[in-house]
């Protein structure tokens, strides 16, 4: 059963413990992304495998055994069996056939401030801290691909990475307008204000789902710029790339070198054109999810944080929660699981 898959798991295990790719970075990030991928898939192949020979092994003894207490053990251990064994093929066809074929892929999420001025920019910098905090304790690798902080500990927008198992699977539940409610620390008369953020979560393309060619590709280079716009470094290290056909655009200039800003902001660039062209074929196809896939859909409101009421609301199951100090420390996990089960 599946034993192009066993085959395959044990080519990366091989393959972890080779020299050559152990000493290439970005290969072995790969291999092990995938091997760490397939492990689970392996044991539940391996075990339903199991199963089948323990449910023919006791057919056989039904088939030859006298004892009628025997018999009636191995009758009732095969009831059981052939449960599990059906719930473990459930599982099995569930992760080779996905609902949505990106759910394994990693991500870039984009939080960017909306109405609510400064409040809405400090907003920014909680929210991604609690996927920060989210992704630490998933076992999930952040990093921060670029910002444009207010000097008051927000952001205007934060763009970053989130590498790990399942990640698309588990933060796309995220993209969309969240709203907070609260007593911001500049109102003197203890008035609650309301802003927004928007957050965008795009499954993180590679070199495989499509060719960006130089000649789509328009390069600028600038002077990064610091919180107020002043000038941080004489040289032009700050990137910005367009995608000429779809005009789609990324920027970065948070890393230390032009080249490193360029490779940010083409793993940024390969993201938002995937989403693009993700979406366009969501629309043409009258089958496809209505949901725009990777869109952000920066229109809806799906969550609301209120802080004087200590009540997060999310819109679109119409449940609430309690405990926010909780949740914005990365406690989302309880919302994305009745997410899951409801949306």
């Amino acid at each position: 059963m599946h034993e192009d898959i066993i085959k395959k798991f044990n080519e990366l295990e091989k393959k972890l413990s080779d020299p050559t790719i152990v000493s290439d970075v970005n290969n072995f990030s790969k291999v092990s992304k995938e091997h760490a991928q397939l492990k689970d898939l392996v044991e539940m192949i391996h075990r339903a495998n199991d199963i089948e020979k323990q449910i023919s092994d006791n057919k056989e003894l039904i088939s030859k055994e006298n004892d009628k207490e025997m018999i009636e053990m191995a009758k009732e251990e095969n009831i059981n069996l052939e449960e599990e064994f059906e719930k473990l093929n459930k599982k099995i066809y569930e992760e080779l056939n996905p609902a949505d074929p990106n759910d394994k892929k990693d991500v870039i999420v984009e939080i960017r401030a909306g109405t609510g001025g400064d409040e809405s920019a400090l907003f920014v910098a909680e929210v991604f801290r609690m996927y920060s905090r989210f992704a630490e304790n998933n076992s999930w690798k952040l990093e921060i691909i670029s910002s444009s902080p207010i000097g008051i500990g927000g952001f205007k927008e934060i763009v970053f990475s989130v590498k790990g198992r399942d990640v698309f699977k588990n933060l796309k539940w995220e993209r969309g307008t969240h709203r907070v409610q609260r007593v911001p620390e500049t109102e003197k008369q203890g008035r609650v204000h309301t802003s927004a953020i928007t957050v965008a979560v795009l499954p993180e393309a590679e070199e495989v789902d499509f060719e960006i060619k130089d000649a789509d590709l328009k390069v600028d280079v600038y002077s990064a710029s610091g919180p107020g716009g002043q000038s941080v470094n004489t040289s032009n290290s700050a990137v910005r790339l367009t995608y000429l056909p779809l005009n789609v655009v990324a920027t970065c200039q948070d890393q230390k070198s032009q080249q490193q800003n360029k490779a940010k902001a083409m793993q940024v660039l390969r993201s938002r054109v995937f989403a693009k062209i993700e979406e366009d074929k969501a629309r043409e196809d009258a089958a496809a999810r209505k949901e725009q896939v990777g869109s952000g859909d920066r229109s809806e409101k799906i969550r609301t944080y209120n802080f004087p009421q200590d009540r997060i609301t999310d819109h679109r199951i119409g449940k609430n929660w309690s405990n926010i100090p909780k949740i914005m420390d990365g406690g989302i996990s309880d919302i994305i699981k009745e997410l899951k089960k409801t949306v």
